[in-house]
């Protein structure tokens, strides 16, 4: 990086550009990070190698909602790591059933099956569905389909960028897993023409976070709602992004008053600390499994139970809903101003989210990233012209305050 001195023969790798340079060379090119090394973090502030300090308004695409290191996290955690770590799901372990009973209660559902990554969670729900239609429903073998909508994202695994509209995702992957349907998100018309006595689910992000914080039309989750009711399909929500807090309410189907059949939750679930994903539903959905159909050696392990049991006692409190909410408003309120300065064509957003289409004449998302990372920000670019910002729900009004005057200074007039 610029400002690193040249590094001496042999010398230890230590500096942003060694380090950058090093991961580079040995690490697959899958992301395209931003120039910025962190070493240590806390709260919304990281700090990198050089000991320059960055607010974090991307907290790990919703995985950090906590912050980094949160102290009940941390503590949760060490106190299990004393303890027992690993045990695999062919033993009962002491943290198990709190954190399925008390998952299940905070999503209003009966049976939790859990998992590690949010992908991992997306494929069993599809597998769930797949089976509860075969087994409850009647539908012929193989037959089954799930509607889908555009601009989705669900993980990288094969089936999932299968139902992928994003060429980046998708291409070179092929041949991809059938089953699936494509309809328009938020076309309420086309999703009631695509069910059929075949279809088993419509799985769908109340809030699309990859796609650039996409709010679905006031009353499209109710219709979807009625819809699947009355064709007995199953309704999943994606709230991997989206859930825990994250728009202002446990989950972003509460909005509208909606409850999905299935949940599917991770990033946050896991504070931030270990990777802990679950689908979370009633007995009549869960239950069609049996022993042997579905598993994962890490999938509910000690550990993973431990931090996620705080992380559903954090969020009983209501506190931190009650502050993305609030401090989201503010966010969403002083990105709306910049719409008419010619830099910013749309914002959007929910509780502590949003996404900021930026307009050509600015840049790219990527290069408005690198201006606010140069100013001491740090946000992540999508699709080419948006910047998604998506703070700590504990990160500090002052901070957020000064967050923004960095966002003013690079897209306001």
């Amino acid at each position: 990086m610029e400002g690193d001195p040249p590094r001496p023969p042999g010398a230890a790798v230590t500096t942003a550009r060694d380090l950058i340079a090093a991961a580079d060379a040995h690490s697959a090119h899958n992301y395209h990070p931003l120039p910025v090394v962190v070493a240590t973090a806390e709260g919304a502030w990281v700090t990198d190698v050089a000991g320059r300090r960055y607010l974090d308004l991307l907290a790990g695409y919703s995985a950090l909602n906590f912050g980094h290191r949160h102290p009940r996290l941390v503590r949760a955690a060490k106190a299990q790591l004393d303890r027992v770590t690993l045990t695999s799901r062919a033993f009962h372990h002491d943290r198990f059933a709190a954190f399925c009973e008390r998952l299940a209660e905070l999503c209003g559902m009966e049976m939790v099956l859990p998992m590690n990554t949010g992908a991992e969670a997306v494929e069993t729900a599809v597998k769930t569905a797949r089976k509860w239609g075969y087994r409850v429903k009647g539908v012929p073998a193989e037959m089954a389909k799930i509607v889908v909508v555009g601009n989705n994202f669900h993980g990288r695994t094969t089936t999932l960028i299968s139902f992928s509209t994003d060429p980046e995702a998708r291409a070179d992957y092929g041949p991809y897993t059938p089953g699936f349907e494509i309809v328009p998100f938020g076309d309420l018309t086309a999703m009631r023409a695509a069910l059929t006595e075949n279809t088993v689910a419509v799985l769908l992000e109340p809030v699309q976070g990859e796609a650039g914080v996409i709010v679905p039309p006031a009353g499209y989750l109710p219709g979807v709602r009625e819809l699947t009711r009355e064709r007995n399909v199953l309704f999943v929500a994606d709230e991997i992004q989206s859930g825990l807090g994250r728009t202002g309410r446990t989950f972003a189907c509460e909005h509208e008053g909606v409850v999905p059949d299935v949940y599917v939750l991770g990033k946050a679930l896991g504070g931030g600390v270990v990777p802990v994903s679950a689908v979370v539903s009633s007995a009549a959905v869960l239950g069609v499994f049996r022993p042997g159909e579905h598993g994962s050696t890490f999938g509910g392990n000690p550990l993973a139970c431990a931090v996620a049991l705080e992380v559903i006692a954090m969020l009983r409190t209501g506190e931190f809903q009650a502050r993305a909410a609030e401090l989201g408003g503010r966010l969403l309120r002083e990105l709306g101003t910049l719409k008419g300065t010619g830099r910013v064509t749309a914002v959007r957003g929910r509780g502590l989210w949003a996404g900021v289409d930026v307009a050509p004449a600015c840049g790219t998302g990527r290069e408005v990233s690198e201006r606010l990372l140069r100013r001491g920000v740090l946000v992540k670019d999508t699709h080419g012209a948006t910047v998604r910002i998506a703070p700590p729900l504990v990160i500090a009004e002052e901070d957020l305050e000064w967050a923004l005057g960095r966002v003013r200074e690079v897209l306001g007039p």
